[in-house]
């Protein structure tokens, strides 16, 4: 195993930390997005699709890491002294992602709430609005009939 590979393990991990650290932003934005009077549907469709993108990336970036991990796992194991330094930033590092991964959760958590305050807010509105339109077709058909008057002249009886 050469030096490269562990190097390689260690840029695997950086990118995941920078890949989280976008995913905590646009949690930020999808919960100002949220937290607006008026939920703007589009804006929070392009967050969502942002987040997607990110989920496949991390996703992406965790199974190079696995596949090169389990291949020279072995070796780094036996020869640790010599991969020491390495093996030391690649520890804070996966205890920045653990860090940065709990609060990820917390936030989609805080996010997937707020959505369903927001989505029931909107179904109230659609309800009022229906229940507005229904009661103003009422009253228009009452209205009609009020003012009818039927045929004064014609036989009922058959």
């Amino acid at each position: 195993m050469s030096q490269s590979s562990v190097q390689i393990l260690r840029e695997s991990l950086e990118k995941k930390n920078r890949v989280l650290d976008e995913i905590i932003r646009e949690n930020g934005v999808q919960e100002k997005i949220l937290g607006a009077e008026e939920l703007d549907m589009d804006a929070l469709d392009a967050s969502t699709d942002r987040l997607a993108s990110l989920a496949e990336q991390l996703e992406q970036l965790d199974d190079g890491f696995e596949a090169l991990y389990d291949r020279i796992r072995e070796e780094l194991v036996a020869n640790k002294e010599s991969y020491r330094g390495e093996i030391k930033v690649m520890q804070g590092l996966i205890g920045q992602i653990t860090d940065k991964v709990v609060k990820i959760n917390a936030a989609r958590m805080r996010n997937e709430r707020q959505a369903k305050v927001q989505f029931q807010k909107t179904r109230d509105q659609i309800g009022k609005a229906a229940s507005k339109v229904r009661a103003s077709r009422n009253y228009y058909n009452n209205m009609n009939r009020l003012n009818y008057v039927g045929p004064q002249f014609y036989d009922n009886k058959k």
